[in-house]
């Protein structure tokens, strides 16, 4: 590994930590210039395809998931640590389905189905641009999804 600093080629590896995320944190030291740095270390992956509504194909984004769940969530109390654990999941869902392409519509699904269980508000919104809601009917049919079953009875 090349010194960030005075761009030797010998460094050593003084501590390597396993993340949650499959990578590897290393702490190293530069053997010619003495100072220390991190570098990170992933598992590289096959490049994931979407298969979009209209059945266009685009690599698979985690920063556009996660835009799009953030603004899902704005104003509501979700910290970004849940956030990236939901993204984190959902791509991590992705990566052991072991194949080429996914389509956005599982995706969503899969968005949705985490979003119900972490904030139902936040859950309605993602819905109602995910499914294109057009009409306030469709909007009420999804809330009527989640009320508690109790009122569902009467």
């Amino acid at each position: 590994m090349m010194c960030p600093f005075c761009k030797a080629i010998d460094t050593k590896v003084i501590d390597s930590r396993p993340n949650e995320d499959y990578s590897i944190r290393r702490r190293r030291e530069c053997l010619k210039c003495k100072k220390r740095f991190t570098t990170y270390e992933k598992i590289e992956t096959s490049p994931i395809l979407v298969v979009k509504k209209d059945t266009t194909r685009e690599p698979f984004n985690k920063e556009k998931l996660r835009n799009g769940i953030l603004n899902s969530c704005i104003k509501r109390p979700i910290s970004s640590k849940v956030i990236d654990k939901l993204v984190d999941e959902v791509e991590k869902e992705i990566l052991i389905r072991d194949e080429s392409e996914i389509k956005s519509i599982e995706i969503g699904e899969m968005v949705l189905k985490k979003l119900k269980k972490i904030d139902e508000i936040a859950y309605i919104r993602f819905a109602s641009v995910y499914r294109e809601f057009k009409e306030i009917e469709s909007f009420n049919a999804e809330v009527e999804k989640i009320k508690p079953s109790k009122n569902k009875k009467k």
